[in-house]
């Protein structure tokens, strides 16, 4: 097995985290949220020398999926994710860009098939838990890997803060569940990347995160 590496391609002016994870010998990979300027990210795909066997998505928000169709067709790969549960915001990607007042008309993000708690996804031989984490969306999910302790958290989980809940289908109460009974028990060893900013490691946030040292829904 080939060590697993990740590139980062910071996207739109909504500063998102487009994730390139592959595999260091055999270059084979994935595309994590590619949320807008599929140029930029073909750009750096050719660099990494990666070949994408897919795009994984963690939620439906526009700012993740802006690039989802675009990407999927350059490429030739399955679109895969969210959970099921933010089909209607994949849906409605125009209602979405009128709230942020964008200008550009975006297509239906029509994935190749929806993922489930429980379930895994891979490529060469790393192999990523999925988890159901809602709270920031409906359904948010998060990609894990136990043999490198690593998980792309999309937007649950930041360095020192969480994803927002104010958007339709947020719940703050749910979202900090998700965090402290799905993430947070993997172990303070993992480390993670986010949608937004920087990564950090799950140890640092159950201890100094001001959003999870108090009790749930706080």
């Amino acid at each position: 097995m080939g060590t697993l590496r990740a590139g980062i391609v910071t996207v739109t002016p909504f500063q998102e985290n487009c994730a390139i994870l592959f595999d260091e010998e055999d270059k084979c990979g994935v595309v994590v949220d590619p949320g807008g300027e599929a140029d930029r990210i073909l750009e750096a795909i050719d660099k990494a020398g990666a070949r994408i066997e897919a795009i994984w998505l963690t939620h439906g928000h526009i700012d993740h999926v802006g690039a989802a169709m675009e990407l999927k067709g350059a490429l030739g790969v399955d679109l895969v994710g969210p959970h099921e549960a933010d089909r209607m915001l994949l849906q409605n990607l125009e209602a979405q860009a009128r709230m942020f007042q964008l200008a550009a008309p975006l297509r239906a993000v029509t994935p190749d098939r929806f993922l489930v708690e429980g379930e895994t996804v891979s490529f060469g031989d790393h192999v990523f838990q999925v988890l159901h984490c809602p709270g920031h969306a409906p359904g948010h999910v998060v990609f894990y890997n136990d043999n490198a302790k690593f998980a792309h958290v999309g937007d649950v989980l930041f360095n020192g803060s969480v994803g927002r809940t104010d958007l339709p289908g947020g719940d703050h109460t749910t979202l900090i569940r998700s965090i402290k009974d799905k993430l947070l028990p993997l172990g303070d060893d993992v480390g993670f990347l986010c949608g937004h900013g920087p990564g950090g490691r799950f140890g640092d946030e159950r201890r100094n995160n001001p959003f999870l040292t108090g009790p749930v829904g706080e």
